[in-house]
């Protein structure tokens, strides 16, 4: 995949969240919400200001994010489900 976002965008895959609980019941998908937690595959080069200045973003490929419910767009790339997000929607950096 040679896929670069532009400007402010992250891609980002989606963590797959275990679909049973510690007593073993299995959890159906459609009871199961969309995970918010991804890891970032790929980062634009940063947000341009107004002054034609670019300002680097602070997430970088292999960080472990945390971003808003209805944030991004889905997209799939070779049967793969992705997010494409601005770096608005990032909630945090999990370390």
């Amino acid at each position: 995949m040679n896929i670069r976002p532009l400007h402010d965008k992250v891609l980002a895959k989606r963590i797959d969240m275990p679909n049973t609980t510690k007593g073993g019941i299995i959890i159906p998908d459609t009871a199961t919400e969309k995970p918010q937690e991804g890891e970032v595959v790929a980062v634009g080069t940063g947000r341009i200001l107004e002054d034609g200045k670019v300002v680097p973003l602070e997430v970088k490929k292999g960080d472990k994010i945390l971003f808003s419910k209805y944030g991004g767009n889905e997209i799939f790339i070779e049967g793969q489900e992705y997010l494409i997000l601005e770096e608005s929607d990032i909630l945090a950096v999990v370390k």
